[in-house]
């Protein structure tokens, strides 16, 4: 095919102009959202229902029949009261972790790139109305089902819809269905259905839309069952201590079943649910916007942090800053992706025969480029050019224009393209074919000098290639990222593309600087307090991989392997002996990137891994945590990841990480607190007897103790902020149990505490004739309320005023207890006399310091070496 010919086939973007903004709100309005089938709100009497099968309700519910049975109507009141307030609590705490999760949902849905009114816009993938114009590109994710218009090497994965592992090549006329993901090229599509009409939506309405639990809510499931059972055998064992001591049957009964369901916190699933959706919340107000649930509980395990370098350690800002040729050579003033600059020869503005040659080059590389650049809007306060695509190619169209180079508009209308071989993490190189005039094709190409200046593809005199590769890795160690630039004409269009790379001229390097983010090397170094090992997995320049490891901190001094980078060629021909011993990788592609992880975890590392191009899909997926940019990331990418991070700063990974320790921190918090007192409670049963103490408590008084502690300070609990020194402290390790490192120790200790300290005042109580089960009920009660605040990271804190108002709350509901008539009625319970409360108040301060001093026993040092600030990690 001659080149006019080939020129006269293509069907170019420039034709299809789009919708009409006003046209796609009455399409939006009359096709609804392109969204696949909404997962079904789960109806109110539903999670009534749920919540009352679960096992300890429902034990609830048989003694308030057996209560009313024998004619205890007060405690079948309590009962009652209690059962109601738990599901209440319950079902609000569900609905408000669905609510939250949801919101997390609509933030992380995918966007997608549309021509509205002729112009390119990014819209959320709901937005996407039949008939708009798609413009997909490598890493992109079909919005919707279409046909398409144009298409140029392109390479689709269709396995989610197929099944098929085996990519698929597309042409002009092929449909596309939603959710396929672009391996390679380019293509613009028209939307032909969307929402439930679509190929997704289709699949979509056959799903089971339930809600599994996560990894931490199946551990504590399993923990609450074992629980469970060593309770009901000691509330047996009560049971039978009462007959003996002649108590009535049906009294010890319904006491037993009360105690069973009190020392068990049934509340905690649901308590986990809102902490886990709650903290994801929170870390979208820190720019982490969490992607899957149980991500939050294994953000506080990470122990590697595997980072790749552009727009991560870097500012992602490529700027041309030199250009060096066979002639000349120039460096380009001004930043960012606006036109303002200019070129320098030796500091002076370069002339006419010095800037040809460089003009040249940013000609073909404007050429070979898919990005576009955006002028700042005057609509909104933004005054910087902005970018959409790659920003090396942006760069590139940036330095053409300070250069004196037409514009890219009348570039591609004076040199349309007619074919493309786009740029692979394999081949190292892009190149596109241009119509130059009459059967005339204009080769363009640049990509990685390794890959361009070779004697296959360039027809330069070898001394020429030796100076060229001599400067690019001069360059390179001056920590820029180097591009080669050739072309040539031909008088055929050669099929494939590739076969035109060869036979060219070259016509210089580009050197593209992208320096490190001023907080890089903090954030590093805060990693590595952390107990966090950083890693740098990139595709550039050896030299310049170590040049950015070196300014950020990353590189150690020896020569040793985490003094030295290692390229994935290395990796591939296993010539690296220990990948987990390596801090610095350069030259990867994605199976390397794979091996790195796969590496770590075989240590038994808990992986996060940032990346955002398809290449680094797999290793995202595969780690145990796949971050993903949010800003500059393909669609690909941000699919993979659990966690997206809407600002591409590390920094927030650590922010996350923070988060992650500080929700595990307050459910394990809560789990010893609320288990310590339900254990209080059984053991003031068991010895109050044997001390003299007949029935130390009524069912109800049981109940109303455990709804008080459990209820309202339990889910204040989850509300604390991170301690102080929770990110000096090493990871918490993956298989550890949920009451590991300690806490079984800090329970028991503070359940005999408040043991002793509730039946030591029922005792003197008992022997100065008072009413002496109330006071152990209010004793046991403050010992508990105290035993909150002491197990505080921050006493005086106020971020978090819930947790004293749930504690004060509980304190008046206590004295409502007892001198209320209806509730001192129901509850059994006699008013006080300030004897009596002074008995059952002084177990507050004891409670509190017992609290303090199980958090000081257990300490566990930092990563430092330091002792850690909360024994409750």
């Amino acid at each position: 095919m001659t080149a006019s010919a080939a020129a006269r086939t293509v069907l170019t973007t420039g034709r299809l102009e789009g919708l009409t903004e006003a046209e796609a709100a009455r399409r939006l309005a009359a096709a609804g959202p392109n969204e696949v089938a909404v997962r079904k709100p789960v109806r109110l009497h539903s999670r009534i229902l749920a919540q009352l099968r679960d096992p300890l309700i429902m034990v609830l519910l048989g003694a308030v029949v057996l209560t009313l049975a024998i004619g205890d109507h007060a405690d079948a009141i309590v009962i009652a009261v209690v059962v109601v307030v738990n599901t209440t609590v319950g079902v609000v705490q569900e609905v408000r972790a669905d609510d939250a999760v949801a919101a997390l949902s609509a933030l992380s849905a995918p966007h997608a790139r549309v021509r509205r009114d002729g112009a390119v816009r990014d819209l959320p993938a709901a937005a996407v109305v039949p008939g708009d114009v798609l413009l997909l590109g490598e890493g992109d994710v079909a919005a919707a089902d279409a046909e398409l218009a144009e298409a140029s090497a392109l390479l689709l994965d269709e396995s989610m819809l197929t099944g098929e592992s085996v990519p698929v090549d597309k042409e002009a006329g092929d449909p596309l269905s939603a959710g396929t993901v672009v391996l390679r090229g380019r293509g613009v599509a028209t939307v032909t259905a969307t929402g439930a009409t679509g190929a997704l939506g289709r699949i979509a309405a056959l799903l089971d839309d339930r809600r599994e639990p996560t990894p931490l809510q199946h551990r504590l499931a399993a923990l609450g069952r074992v629980l469970a059972a060593v309770t009901l055998v000691l509330c047996a064992l009560v049971f039978v201590l009462g007959l003996v001591r002649g108590l009535p049957p049906g009294t010890m009964a319904v006491t037993a079943i009360g105690l069973a369901v009190a020392a068990v916190p049934e509340s905690l699933p649901a308590v986990v649910t809102l902490a886990l959706a709650l903290g994801a919340r929170r870390m979208v107000a820190r720019h982490a916007l969490v992607r899957r649930l149980p991500a939050v509980e294994t953000l506080g395990s990470v122990s590697v942090l595997a980072t790749d370098k552009t727009g991560t350690l870097t500012e992602g800002r490529m700027v041309v800053q030199h250009v060096w040729t066979p002639e000349t050579a120039v460096d380009l003033t001004g930043s960012g992706y606006g036109p303002e600059g200019e070129a320098l020869v030796d500091g002076r503005p370069a002339e006419g025969d010095e800037i040809a040659p460089v003009r040249e080059l940013l000609r073909v590389a404007a050429l070979c480029n898919d990005a576009v650049l955006r002028p700042p809007d005057p609509e909104t306060s933004d005054t910087r050019w902005t970018a959409l695509g790659d920003p090396t190619e942006a760069a590139l169209l940036a330095a053409a224009t300070k250069a004196g180079c037409p514009r890219p508009v009348e570039l591609s209308a004076t040199r349309p393209r007619i074919g493309e071989a786009p740029f692979d993490s394999v081949r190292k190189r892009m190149t596109t074919l241009h119509s130059a005039g009459k059967d005339r094709v204009l080769v363009c190409l640049k990509g990685a000098p390794e890959a361009v200046l070779v004697p296959t593809v360039l027809t330069d005199r070898p001394d020429l290639l030796a100076r060229a590769r001599q400067e690019a890795a001069r360059l390179a160690a001056r920590g820029y990222r180097v591009l080669a630039v050739a072309s040539g004409t031909r008088g055929d269009v050669p099929s494939p593309v590739t076969a035109a790379e060869s036979g060219l001229a070259l016509l210089g390097l580009v050197a593209l600087s992208d320096p490190p983010k001023p907080h890089a090397s903090a954030t590093l170094a805060a990693c590595r307090t952390a107990g966090i090992t950083p890693v740098l997995i990139t595709g550039d320049h050896p030299a310049t991989a170590k040049a950015v490891a070196s300014r950020v901190t990353l590189l150690g001094d020896d020569d040793g392997p985490e003094g030295r980078v290692v390229t994935g060629a290395e990796v591939a021909a296993g010539r690296v002996p220990d990948l987990t011993s390596v801090r610095v990788f350069a030259r990867t592609d994605p199976r390397q990137k794979l091996d790195v992880i796969e590496a770590w975890r075989a240590r038994g590392a808990v992986t996060a891994m940032t990346g955002d191009g398809v290449n680094d899909g797999p290793a995202l997926h595969r780690a145990d945590i796949g971050i993903a940019m949010g800003a500059r990331g393909t669609e690909v990418a941000r699919q993979a990841a659990d966690l997206v991070l809407t600002d591409d700063e590390l920094s927030t990974v650590v922010a996350a990480v923070e988060e992650g320790r500080r929700v595990y921190n307050n459910i394990r918090r809560f789990l010893v607190y609320g288990m310590a007192g339900g254990a209080a409670e059984i053991l003031v049963m068991l010895a109050g007897p044997l001390l003299g103490l007949p029935l130390p408590l009524r069912a109800g008084q049981i109940l109303w103790i455990n709804l008080l502690t459990h209820g309202l300070t339990g889910v204040a609990m989850g509300a604390e902020p991170a301690a102080p020194g929770v990110m000096r402290r090493p990871p918490r390790p993956p298989d550890q149990h949920i009451l590991g490192d300690g806490a079984w120790q800090r329970l028991l200790l503070l359940a005999a505490a408040v043991t002793a300290a509730a039946l030591g005042a029922g005792l003197v109580a008992h022997a100065l004739d008072l009413a002496w089960q109330s006071v152990l009920f209010l004793a046991l009660l403050s010992a508990q309320l105290g035993a909150v605040l002491g197990l505080r990271d921050r006493l005086l804190t106020r971020r978090n005023p819930f947790l004293p108002l749930a504690v004060l709350l509980s304190a008046l509901l206590a004295a409502a207890a007892l001198y209320v008539p209806f509730l001192s009625s129901v509850l059994d319970t006699e008013a006080l006399g300030s004897v009596g409360v002074g008995l059952g108040a002084a177990c507050a301060p004891v409670g509190f310091l017992a609290a303090r001093l199980v958090r000081t026993a257990f300490r566990r040092p930092d990563s430092a070496g330091r002792s850690g600030t909360s024994g409750l990690r």
